[in-house]
């Protein structure tokens, strides 16, 4: 048994979206604000925390059709109430819950067989956050908007003032957890369709008005589920607060974890058996002796208290007991210490410090791989946690699947450190004998923002959260999910080159705002400097900076297609002749064909120099209307240049990013000094007297230049500030940043918007 999938509605920025989760281990992965948060807290809240749940947990823009509901229900009589209760239950957070089952599962699950035809499969449940009353909350917010009219009614003064409840959601605001509660409703495994190919949205089916509710937890028999949240703090040695807890699942330090799970599974005291006689009659020992040893020491004490006349004939006499609890030895804060040097041989003693001392990472380490066996143990119940007995029987038993859910583990953690803990994770939530069989599951799903925990993942777990522009002005933006492990489809030598080359590089695209693909090393060096210098607005901006080659950048379409990520591709123009396609300067009305697979076959899907030369703004861009992105191809073209101060404007054509940058600093080339290709750059400059020699004197010296050389070279000249930035460069990053801008702008606009209307003034 397995949860195949969530269909999340009305939560936060997931307005409808669905989350296929795999049988082992999900990562979400996606740009900062893209919803994987949300998604985290739906689950913990709907699975877990139902009452945990508040105001703000509903997609903002919902407010406003709410508040309509509440202005008709001020104006219209009681015989809408059911009408309007129809609409309510579309916008308020919702979530799906799909659970994949076994032939011989099926005991577990039939109280949620959805018909005599079910023939095993799919199992689907529905968790509404819906009123309790709908009537009583109707007439309670009728009474409280009467009752503030009737005082405003009352008001002399001439200044206007409002008075709760403005409108619904203001009513709500106070009154929410009075009136809201989660139910569960059966659904048809027949109607589970996927999401809409055109925007990512996903369709749940729609419930019968009339559907009748499930009275108890629908899973309380099937699954535990553990979290651990994203903010997690760690003592330090100026730190006294040691027994703080987080209310995130996760402790301040190990120290604590050890003694909750000391008091779980091995306190002698509870439940004994024997196993812990040796434990307990050394307990029972070193209590004898301290009593033995208390009774001397206070004995000349007591004596004193006699002269004083007491104890009398008749008052009872003061004796001494003590009571020893284990627990006692692991409640400092120095119970956990790590051995740093071995044991030194002449003082017979070893070096250790406390864990305070030890460094961040590996306290975040231990801690929560440690957490993950409490939470494993927990569910097995080991120790003495199998021999408590609940007050409620079915709490005996042991669920079928456990789910834990672990946010952001990245914080604190070095780079080694993530990848260590999510390789070694799953295996310790399973490391338990009753875990080698089928009738037990763990599900383990982490969000993350390091490129270092998915680089160490397959594509097939990931599942990209991907910001959906608004196109409303009354709408906020909103994420849908992307399931990357058929983004590649049948291109499987694709998808292993892909994944090669990420695991080479970075897997930051997975949360970046934006994309930028370069041909080459100089571009990677140099183009960050441009940004840094020039694009003040971009610099602030998450951007993603791949070196792949302009030419192969087409490997990573259908990746940056899924994905929809503003692209620029910085690359070369790659001219040659047709027939036997040897590399050629650049030239007009040649025939000269562009041999760049990425020109031919993507942007702007054009092969013939001639025709690329002569492509306007708009025709290197490919605009994905449905998905409301584009991506730009920025490469070589014909540029006016100055071959002499006072000379007359030339046709310069740029083979490669080297040149073209020569080409823009000419006067600047003739005054650096350098060697390999600087030097001989200065050299051409001096020697050609033509444009037409000159650009072919740079495309000899740079099929034997060494590029990387060249780039830097200039990063270390003083020279660098004054480089100016070739125009198809700077076209392309122009055009990144006001993309970036203009889709800023119009989120807060509309969000601006729909806060507006929400607390609009009924």
């Amino acid at each position: 048994m397995h949860v195949e999938c969530v269909e999340i509605q009305n939560y936060r920025k997931l307005k409808s979206c669905q989350v296929e989760l795999t049988d082992k281990t999900t990562i979400f992965v996606g740009a900062n604000n893209s919803g994987k948060t949300s998604a985290m807290d739906a689950l913990i809240k709907f699975l877990d925390k139902k009452n945990k749940f508040t105001i703000n947990d509903f997609t903002l823009s919902n407010w406003i059709g709410i508040n309509k509901i509440g202005e008709k229900w001020m104006n219209n009589s009681e015989e809408i109430l059911n009408f309007l209760k129809e609409d309510l239950e579309k916008l308020v957070p919702t979530m799906d819950v799909w659970i994949k089952v076994t032939e011989n599962e099926v005991h577990y699950v039939t109280h949620l067989i959805p018909s005599l035809n079910w023939k095993g499969g799919l199992i689907g449940v529905r968790l509404r956050l819906e009123p309790k009353d709908i009537e009583y909350m109707y007439k309670d917010f009728i009474d409280s908007v009467n009752s503030a009219k009737e005082t405003l009614s009352a008001l002399k003064s001439t200044n206007s003032l409002s008075l709760w409840p403005r409108n619904l959601k203001d009513y709500l605001n106070k009154k929410f957890h009075s009136h809201f509660t989660v139910r569960a409703y059966i659904l048809d495994p027949e109607k589970l369709s996927t999401p809409d190919p055109n925007n990512g949205l996903a369709q749940p089916q729609t419930l019968p008005y009339d559907s009748d509710y499930i009275d108890e937890d629908p899973f309380k028999k099937l699954f535990l589920v553990h979290y651990i949240g994203a903010q997690r703090g760690f003592s330090d040695p100026t730190n006294t607060n040691e027994n703080d807890e987080s209310t995130n699942g996760i402790v301040g330090n190990l120290s604590t974890q050890l003694r909750k799970y000391y008091n779980l599974h091995l306190n002698p005291t509870e439940s004994p058996d024997p196993t812990d006689i040796d434990a307990l009659q050394a307990i029972e020992s070193a209590q004898d002796i301290f009593d033995s040893k208390l009774h001397k020491g206070f004995e000349n004490a007591l004596f004193e208290l006699q002269s004083l006349g007491y104890p009398g004939f008749s008052d009872p006499r003061i004796t001494i007991s003590t009571k020893f609890k284990p627990i006692d030895g692991l409640n400092h804060s120095s119970a956990v210490q790590f051995d740093l040097m071995p044991e030194n041989r002449q003082f017979n003693e070893h070096l250790r410090l406390p864990e305070q001392y030890n460094g961040l990472g590996y306290q975040n380490l231990i801690s929560i791989i440690f957490k993950m066996m409490q939470f494993r143990d927990e569910w097995m119940k080991v120790g003495k946690l199998s021999k408590i007995v609940p007050s409620n029987k079915d709490d005996f038993s042991i669920p079928p699947l456990h789910i834990v859910l672990v946010e952001e583990p990245e914080a604190h953690l070095h780079i080694q450190v993530q990848q260590v803990f999510i390789r070694h994770v799953y295996d310790v939530l399973c490391n338990h004998e009753r875990l080698g069989n089928e009738f037990f599951k763990t599900q383990l799903i982490v969000s993350t923002h390091s490129g270092h925990i998915a680089h160490e993942m397959p594509f097939s777990s990931l599942r990209y959260f991907r910001k959906q522009p608004s196109t409303l002005n009354n709408e906020v933006p909103i994420s849908t999910v992307v399931n990357l492990s058929n983004v590649f489809g049948k291109e499987k030598e694709t998808e292993r080159f892909v994944t090669r080359y990420l695991q080479i590089v970075h897997f930051d695209l997975l949360f970046a705002d934006a994309v930028i693909i370069v041909e080459g090393p100089a571009e990677r060096m140099l183009i960050p400097h441009f940004i840094r210098k020039h694009f003040q607005v971009l610099n602030q901006k998450y951007i993603s900076l791949l070196e792949i080659g302009g030419s192969h950048a087409h490997t990573l379409r259908p990746l940056i297609e899924r994905l929809g990520l503003t692209s620029l591709i910085i690359t070369d123009l790659d001219s040659a002749e047709p027939i036997n396609n040897s590399a050629m300067p650049p030239l007009r009305n040649k025939n000269y064909i562009s041999v760049n697979d990425t020109l031919k076959s993507w942007v702007p899907c054009k092969t013939k120099i001639d025709d690329l030369f002569d492509l306007n703004f708009e025709e290197k861009i490919k605009r994905y209307k449905q998905d409301r992105f584009a991506i730009k191809v920025a490469y070589q073209y014909p540029i006016k240049i100055l071959m002499v101060p006072d000379g007359p404007e030339v046709e310069a054509l740029p083979y490669t990013f080297e040149d073209a940058l020569v080409f823009e600093n000419l006067s600047l080339f003739k005054n650096l000094k350098g060697t390999g290709l600087l030097k001989k750059f200065k050299n051409a400059i001096f020697e050609q007297k033509t444009i037409t020699d000159l650009g072919k004197q740079f495309f000899d010296d740079l099929r034997t230049g060494k590029k990387a050389e060249f780039a830097l070279q200039l990063i270390y000249l003083e020279e660098l500030k004054d480089l100016k930035v070739p125009k198809y460069i700077d076209e392309g990053l122009t055009w990144l940043e006001e993309q970036l801008q203009q889709r800023e702008s119009e989120n807060i606009d509309n969000q601006n918007t729909v806060e507006i209307l929400v607390e609009e003034v009924v």
